[in-house]
């Protein structure tokens, strides 16, 4: 096999989902599909990676500095759902229950990955908890020991401000993650959010 060939399918087998096999149909497919489906993505894929850029409040993706729900004025702007990922703000979203604002992580304190809070969004949280709208943070972050870590540091540093401070009902799964969840589950969660004990 051609190392043109060999190098598609080894950068196609680290996406989630797909390992060395997959990644192999999948070139087979794109490659009977040429003009009908390849060449569309490829170039989807190179606009993609030159437009879409993180949006400089909450850290969601869109092709603008500040995102379509950042500059939603119909969005309920004294409540921040705090979530790991875009793609744990892209499940909040789906399920439709949640109007208010995000605030992407960028991830959750790792002792073993060497993840602290100088690697994560949380300096910028603390700042956007700061305005005089503020009522409420919520902490929807997955129910793993990572996730209920990153949630407590959080919760002890907003604990000053005049601010409710919730996280999702333990209805989630333990060990469970939001974007797998689905749209009901998701939405009971969110609903049943509770005080954060600290």
């Amino acid at each position: 096999m051609h190392n043109l060939l060999e190098n598609l399918i080894r950068k196609l087998g680290r996406l989630p989902g797909l390992g060395p096999r997959s990644a192999r149909r999948t070139v087979l497919f794109l490659l009977k599909n040429r003009d009908r489906l390849m060449l569309p993505l490829a170039m989807e894929l190179h606009d993609v990676a030159g437009r879409v850029r993180s949006c400089v409040d909450c850290g969601n993706l869109d092709v603008v500095n500040q995102c379509s729900i950042c500059s939603d004025s119909q969005r309920d702007r004294s409540r921040i759902c705090v979530v790991e990922d875009v793609g744990d703000l892209w499940a909040m979203e789906r399920a439709a229950v949640y109007r208010g604002l995000y605030h992407v992580l960028g991830g959750t304190l790792s002792a073993l990955d060497g993840r602290g809070p100088e690697d994560l969004h949380i300096g910028r949280l603390l700042q956007r908890a700061k305005s005089a709208n503020m009522q409420e943070v919520i902490l929807a972050l997955s129910a793993t020991v990572d996730g209920q870590t990153t949630a407590h540091y959080i919760g002890e540093k907003l604990a000053n401000m005049p601010l409710e401070i919730t996280r999702l009902a333990h209805g989630m799964p333990v060990g469970g993650e939001l974007d797998y969840l689905d749209d009901g589950t998701l939405a009971q969660a969110l609903k049943a959010r509770a005080k954060l004990e600290i």
